[in-house]
C-alpha cells in the first residue's frame, strides 16, 4: 500500500537548519553537522535506513527553499534523485532544472502529482521544515521519520514551529540508535 512519508533530520533542540540559510550556507551556519550521520559517519544501520527509504520511494516532494538553496551547490545544478521530484514552490524559477516538476498550486496538488508519478510506491516528503509543517497541518502524511542528530544548534529553522493549534497524535513503531543520530519512525494517527 502506498504511503506518504515525511523524512527529515533535526538537531536535538528541534532545528532542521542552522541560522542564516543562504546559497553560501544551504543548511545555515553549522547546519551541515546535522547530516554527518549521512555523509561522514554512516553506520551499516544508517545505510540500511537510507537504502530502504530510497528503494521504497517512487517520487519525492521538496520545498521551494530547500530546492533554491540546494540546487546551485549542494546538488550541483541537477536532481540527485532517480525518481520524479516535485517542488512545492510559490513561483516557477526562471531556469528549470531537469528532473524537477514545479507545483505552485499547493501541497494537495503536489501530493496528487507525486502519488500518480510514484506508480504505487511511496511518496517521500523530504522537507524542509515549512513543507513538513504544511503536510502535518493538513493531515496528508502517513508517517514521520525523524533523524535526531546528537547536537544542539541553538538557533535556525525549527521543525515544529507552526504545525497546528490541534494536537497531532503519533505512534512510534521503530527506533534505531547510532553513535551520532537516533532514528525514530512514527505513524501519524488520523
Amino acid at each position: 500500500m502506498q504511503k506518504v512519508i515525511m523524512d527529515i533530520t533535526m538537531s536535538l533542540d528541534g532545528y532542521t537548519a542552522g541560522p542564516q540559510v543562504s546559497l553560501e550556507t544551504p543548511l545555515g551556519i553549522g547546519g551541515e553537522r546535522l547530516h554527518d550521520w549521512l555523509f561522514k559517519d554512516k553506520t551499516p544501520a544508517d545505510e540500511k535506513l537510507v537504502n530502504d527509504l530510497l528503494s521504497s520511494s517512487g517520487s519525492v516532494i521538496t520545498g521551494g527553499r530547500t530546492y533554491a538553496t540546494a540546487i546551485p551547490e549542494a546538488w550541483g545544478g541537477t536532481s540527485p534523485f532517480k525518481v520524479p521530484t516535485f517542488v512545492l514552490i510559490n513561483e516557477v524559477p526562471e531556469v528549470a532544472v531537469d528532473g524537477f516538476t514545479y507545483i505552485t498550486t499547493g501541497p494537495e496538488d503536489a501530493l496528487n502529482a507525486a502519488k500518480k508519478a510514484a506508480d504505487g510506491k511511496n511518496v517521500w516528503i523530504m522537507g524542509g521544515a515549512g513543507t513538513i509543517q504544511q503536510y502535518l497541518k493538513k493531515g496528508l502524511a502517513d508517517e514521520l521519520h525523524i533523524h535526531i542528530a546528537h547536537v544542539l544548534l541553538n538557533g535556525g529553522t525549527r521543525l515544529f514551529e507552526t504545525i497546528s493549534k490541534e494536537q497531532t497524535e503519533l505512534e512510534k513503531y521503530s527506533l534505531t540508535e547510532s553513535p551520532g543520530v537516533t532514528h525514530i519512525y512514527f505513524r501519524v494517527l488520523k
